[in-house]
């Protein structure tokens, strides 16, 4: 039997280190405690300088450490980066890169991928020029450190990249510095997103689509040539689910070498005494938000549950969210339900009015919006406002289902809320996450997470991994069945899962937040971090194929 290959240093990139944007972040910060355990100092996270000469809140910079390779790096590389520590559990060595200067040289670059492994950037637009930039000097910075520090291929070293953004680094350091071994994780295909976002039938026909037509026809040409050409040439390709692994198979070509399940950590989440006073807290600060903004008092057991996550309209299911409200105002229902859309719009600010009146509530809202905490940019246009008066909704007191449209980040400083994602999150009784496209789904497993009972489908990865099967809202996360065309039944049966929710006492509402939980603790990264292990040992088994080691 072959020995296990262990990695000595660990260099992982992604455009969402130090830069919270989505879930490739939550992935990457609750598994940085675990490896920084088993790699202290030898795991390094690279990320894009976007703050520049701002403070970065996430990041804490530190100037004396590593002081002698950052000044080789600017000397030899011509980059700028800053070193220090990624503020999250395990506090990882990071590095942020102002990649900016390599725009002027991006022709150049461009040229010299295409010499080196064909991928076409002619069709660039948009994102593309700054990812691939940022991307390539990622491959330089780790390219700086192993010159600098003067490593060989006797130490075991692998370089990680996250999502096409990054992929350019992986062609650099594959030409560069073959000595280390590369690992490339799609963590969602660009193509695959983009069929299903333009409203194509990506399941039923996902056997007929031929991923580079499917480019062209989608403009999606120099996305897909980077993230397939990666996809075949690093020493490890990985994405974080079954159902994406198809996907990959049938639009890549390629079929993963291990998937990669998306983890996390639990010390983000309040224990015993505090749990409850979170729980009590949140729940005050929704019913205090609600009430303000509808002008009348809630039912002291209205329910009260959401759905968050990326606007993505179709893709993360919030249409279906939604007519599933109105299928559901049309039941006998013994509950008022109080249902917050919790994802970022276009948003001028914080609506000052709402505010006024939270501070002062002798000051009634005199407002017709009775929907919105925050103030939109374009109501007419807005998908979310054009379903809820497409549904009739009006939020009056005799309607039994209340939505509130939350559409602004919760960072703690949104203005009406004030308080963490998270820290509203505990307060919920339910949550429903009814995605078409969703390659893991972070959302539902952090809700059950704060043992808040969730609703998915089994077109996620996570919804996949808790049961292939549909289940019911009593095991703590209830899977729906979802293809291309059967919406409207999804609606439905959501609708169902919400009504026999409601009508639970307080005991069966204990035990399924109880199976929540249990459900949550069987995805902590100690129980899935042996599969990157394996990722590590493929690409340095790979590593020493090509170099004849061993």
């Amino acid at each position: 039997m072959s020995k296990t290959l262990n990695p000595e240093y660990i260099f992982e990139t992604s455009w969402e280190v130090c830069n919270m944007v989505g879930g490739i972040y939550t992935v990457l910060s609750t598994r940085a405690a675990t490896l920084q355990q088993s790699h202290p100092d030898k795991l390094i996270f690279i990320g894009p300088d976007v703050w520049l000469d701002k403070p970065n809140p996430l990041f804490e910079e530190i100037p004396d450490l590593y002081k002698d390779w950052k000044e080789f790096t600017d000397a030899e590389y011509g980059l700028k980066i800053r070193i220090g520590r990624w503020d999250i559990p395990g506090k990882p060595i990071a590095v942020l890169v102002n990649f900016l200067p390599l725009m002027a040289q991006k022709n150049e670059i461009y040229g010299r991928v295409w010499e080196l492994v064909g991928v076409n950037s002619i069709a660039a637009y948009g994102d593309y020029d700054e990812s691939s930039m940022f991307g390539y000097s990622t491959g330089m910075i780790i390219e700086s450190y192993y010159r600098f520090f003067k490593l060989t291929s006797d130490n075991q070293v692998v370089a990680h990249f996250n999502e096409w953004m990054t992929t350019f680094g992986a062609f650099y350091i594959q030409n560069g510095v073959p000595e280390i071994a590369t690992l490339f994780t799609t963590h969602a295909t660009s193509i695959g997103r983009s069929i299903a976002g333009n409203h194509k039938p990506l399941y039923d026909y996902l056997a007929e689509y031929n991923g580079d037509q499917m480019s062209y026809e989608l403009n999606m040409v120099s996305k897909h040539s980077t993230e397939k050409v990666a996809a075949h040439t690093v020493d490890c390709f990985t994405t974080v689910s079954e159902i994406t692994g198809i996907e990959c198979e049938q639009l890549l070509d390629k079929k993963p070498d291990v998937i990669t399940p998306n983890g996390f950590e639990d010390d983000f989440v309040p224990q015993g005494k505090n749990f409850a006073q979170k729980r009590k807290e949140a729940r005050e600060t929704l019913r205090k938000v609600t009430e303000t903004l509808l002008g009348y008092e809630l039912s002291s057991d209205a329910l009260l549950i959401s759905t968050a996550g990326r606007y993505e309209y179709k893709n993360k299911g919030i249409d279906t969210f939604l007519e599933s409200l109105k299928i559901l105002s049309e039941k006998e229902l013994t509950k008022e339900i109080v249902a917050f859309i919790m994802v970022p719009g276009h948003i001028k600010g914080s609506r000052l009015d709402l505010i006024s009146s939270l501070q002062h509530p002798e000051i009634k809202l005199d407002s017709t919006n009775r929907f919105t905490t925050h103030e939109l940019y374009d109501y007419y246009n807005d998908n979310v406002m054009s379903a809820i008066h497409w549904f009739h909704f009006n939020n009056q007191a005799s309607q039994r289902v209340k939505i509130v449209f939350v559409p602004s980040y919760l960072n703690g400083a949104d203005g009406v809320f004030n308080k963490s994602y998270y820290d509203l999150l505990i307060g919920m009784d339910l949550t429903v996450f009814p995605s078409y496209y969703e390659p893991w789904g972070y959302t539902p497993l952090e809700s059950v997470a704060f043992a808040v009972p969730t609703i998915t489908t089994d077109l996620s990865g996570f919804g996949q991994w808790v049961s292939h099967n549909p289940q019911p809202i009593k095991n703590g996360v209830g899977v729906i069945h979802r293809s291309d065309y059967n919406g409207y039944l999804v609606a439905t049966q959501i609708a169902e899962m919400i009504f026999d929710f409601a009508a639970y006492d307080e005991t069966e509402i204990k035990k399924v937040r109880k199976r929540a939980s249990v459900i949550a603790e069987k995805a902590l990264w100690k129980h899935f971090i042996h599969f990157y292990d394996n990722a590590y040992h493929i690409a340095l088994t790979n590593r020493n194929k090509r170099l004849s080691i061993g």
